[in-house]
């Protein structure tokens, strides 16, 4: 079987000047990011859907994402795939006292030193300790720090919520939240009346946020909530259209009752398999 070192040399063939494949040649971080983000969706899904036949593909395709960016950099003597694995193992090494005493990988582990409650508590002070030594004006340092701008909108969202939360400023519980949410609803209906489009989508997004914090303190994800209605929802609308393609009738010439009838038949058929199951 392949190893990694024949990974690295197959992108430094590929990254060739005069032999390497004319589109990698072309590539920079930039163009490379799109890729990322889709293959890490891709291994998502494939989780997601317990594909674990295809996940070790999917996560063949997100490490082939690393080992790029560390090509490229490498090429303009920034660093290499090594500082890369160099600087994740000693960043969890730091983050795991309690498991690698005095920062011995190989040493044997002191589980029982701390709690989990510990564990996570002692995982975010260390986290605060980096952004601190990263911050250029540390008087200016902020909790909100290093929360990637590119996360998608949802996940972002919970992570500003529980980092503000580290100190105080959040609901002790989820039911104040669902007052939150029906308050924002309300903002939303008052914009509504406005005919205003900037009010309207400021409110929605306050909505949104408020959705998110309740899916927060309710322990749920967000992202893969939606994923998964996502799903459904794609799932049943097929159900709709493969019943008028047999019935040789197109979605478009039907009345909204009749489609949203064929919607609570789908349902209806979900619970049946699921049933079944």
């Amino acid at each position: 079987m392949y190893q990694l070192n024949d990974l690295l040399h197959l992108m430094a063939r590929l990254r060739d000047p005069q032999h390497g494949c004319p589109w990698d040649l072309k590539q920079s971080y930039a163009t490379i990011v799109p890729y990322t983000i889709e293959e890490a969706y891709e291994v998502a899904d494939a989780i997601e859907r317990n594909d674990f036949e295809h996940l070790p593909g999917e996560l063949g395709d997100l490490l082939f994402q690393v080992v790029y960016y560390s090509q490229l950099a490498g090429e303009e003597g920034r660093f290499g795939f090594a500082e890369v694995v160099d600087g994740i193992t000693r960043k969890l090494i730091r983050r795991h006292p309690h498991v690698f005493v005095d920062g011995d990988l190989y040493g044997t582990p002191d589980v029982a030193r701390l709690k989990e409650a510990a564990v996570k508590q002692r995982w975010e002070e260390l986290k605060a300790e980096e952004r601190a030594a990263k911050a250029p004006v540390p008087e200016q340092l902020s909790l909100l720090d290093d929360v990637p701008a590119a996360l998608p909108a949802l996940s972002r969202a919970v992570k500003l919520q529980k980092r503000a939360a580290q100190v105080g400023f959040d609901w002790p519980e989820a039911l104040p939240v669902l007052d939150k949410l029906h308050e924002e609803l309300g903002e939303v209906l008052e914009a509504m009346s406005s005919n205003d489009p900037q009010a309207i989508a400021e409110e929605v997004g306050d909505l949104l946020f408020a959705a998110t914090n309740l899916a927060r303190h309710l322990k749920v994800d967000p992202e893969t909530a939606l994923r998964a209605a996502n799903s459904k929802f794609e799932r049943r609308f097929r159900f709709i259209e493969q019943v008028l393609r047999e019935r040789g009738v197109r979605p478009e010439t039907c009345s909204l009752e009749e489609l949203d009838g064929l919607w609570s038949d789908a349902k209806r058929e979900e619970k049946k398999l699921q049933g079944c199951g």
